[in-house]
């Protein structure tokens, strides 16, 4: 057992190396992790399947169809021309703007696919200001974090974290969640304009060019448009009573999609395109993930580690929510979030069995740390790579360090707050 468990953590760390050093594709890397433990007899395939957590994988698959019907509508490129408008194209009201809708929309939509459809907008709006697009999409990494740490759908962590612990609804979450997430939007948001106030300015002769856009031209599709608001509300409303009807949530989304495609696919290719906007890659990223992690609990890594959790803190909630919640700052800071929190949820489950009071605690700690430290660096988050890959397509290259320089600070500032929140509301 012992040569068996040196094998697994072999592997999940060679994984984790090579996940980090981002020169091969993570998805590639993960899977053959998972598929190496099943091929050396670690865990075997039924077990395997066993640790897949399918409703974390079902909701993220159905929240992408949704979010790919609905924009073909328009609707996002509308609502962002609509709020630089109504900034008077003046870039510091139009930066606050776009990171509130940024915030907002990640905590309904989830923080990756949100970034996907800013980014392009906030490109066209910066062009016709002739402003540095840098401080925007900085601005909209550190808001989709932020905003997705607030609701149970809005970041890939809090999803894993819902799925697992099953007695933590939709509404626990924004109980929990919502008021802090907004708290500390806010004072980050209020610290850029600080910094970047000098930065980012333009002419009367610009902004009056931008004026003269017409949102309402955004709008392809008005018949679609309400379709897609209709479904969309009841998807949401359905997250938000899933407990009273004893649904998980992977049901409601896909539900909610493939009632959306009923209505809306007239042909074939209505189909095809709403499967090809499906990020198959992170999906089958998350498969290899809890096949690796299900190595090292099928051999006894996670409990061992949990064992030296307890004898650290001594069994006390107060200082085992402590240690998660920077832990998982400064470890999702320089790891992507998703495999961290794989590692964590197993490793937190097995220190509650060993007698640690007020669990909900801790998984408030994870969740607050993991979404919330993804905004320590770069490599810290999914959407951080994507607004970055998007950008270097855009000639704008977001380097690490500049964005170190940037991101470190405001997350940790961010984690004090949400330490103090844990402290005052929970002890």
């Amino acid at each position: 057992m012992e040569q068996q468990a040196a094998l697994a953590g072999g592997i999940f760390l060679i994984a984790y190396a090579l996940i980090i050093a981002e020169k091969i594709n993570r998805t590639i890397i993960a899977m053959i992790g998972g598929l190496m433990m099943i091929a050396l007899g670690i865990v075997t395939q039924e077990s395997a399947l066993h640790h897949i957590d399918f409703n974390t994988l079902g909701l993220l698959a159905g929240m992408m169809i949704i979010v790919a019907i609905t924009g073909k509508t328009g609707i996002f490129s509308y609502i962002a021309i609509a709020a630089a408008k109504k900034a008077k194209g003046d870039p510091i009201k139009i930066l606050i703007y776009l990171g509130l809708i940024t915030a907002v929309f990640s905590a309904f939509l989830d923080n990756v696919t949100t970034v996907l459809l800013m980014v392009p907008i906030t490109f066209t709006i910066t062009r016709k200001l002739k402003i540095n697009p840098e401080p925007y999409l900085i601005t909209q990494i550190l808001a989709s974090n932020i905003g997705g740490t607030s609701t149970l759908i809005g970041d890939p962590p809090n999803i894993m974290i819902g799925s697992v612990v099953q007695e933590l609804s939709f509404m626990d979450f924004i109980n929990n969640l919502a008021l802090i997430s907004t708290l500390i939007l806010l004072v980050t948001i209020a610290i850029l304009i600080v910094f970047y106030r000098k930065k980012i300015r333009t002419t009367d002769e610009l902004k009056a060019s931008l004026m003269i856009l017409d949102e309402i031209e955004e709008i392809k599709d008005r018949k679609l448009l309400k379709t897609c608001f209709i479904v969309l509300g009841l998807t949401i409303l359905g997250f938000f009573s899933h407990q009273i009807f004893d649904l998980e949530s992977a049901t409601i989304a896909l539900s909610g999609a493939f009632i959306l495609l009923l209505f809306t696919s007239k042909t074939d290719y209505d189909l095809e395109h709403a499967f090809y906007k499906v990020e198959w890659s992170t999906l089958f990223f998350f498969i290899g993930l809890f096949v690796l992690v299900g190595g090292l609990i099928d051999t006894g890594i996670i409990g061992y580690l949990a064992r030296l959790a307890i004898k650290f803190t001594g069994g006390d909630t107060l200082i085992t929510s402590t240690l998660i919640i920077w832990l998982s700052a400064v470890a999702s800071a320089f790891i992507d979030n998703i495999p961290f929190v794989a590692t964590m949820i197993p490793l937190i489950q097995d220190i509650g069995s060993r007698g640690v009071s007020n669990m909900e605690t801790l998984w408030w700690s994870l969740s607050l740390g993991a979404c919330l430290g993804g905004n320590g660096s770069l490599i810290g988050s999914s959407a951080n790579l994507i607004v970055a890959g998007l950008a270097a397509q855009q000639g704008c290259k977001i380097s690490f360090m500049r964005f170190l320089l940037i991101g470190f600070p405001l997350m940790v500032i961010s984690i004090i707050i949400a330490n103090i929140y844990i402290y005052l509301r929970y002890f």
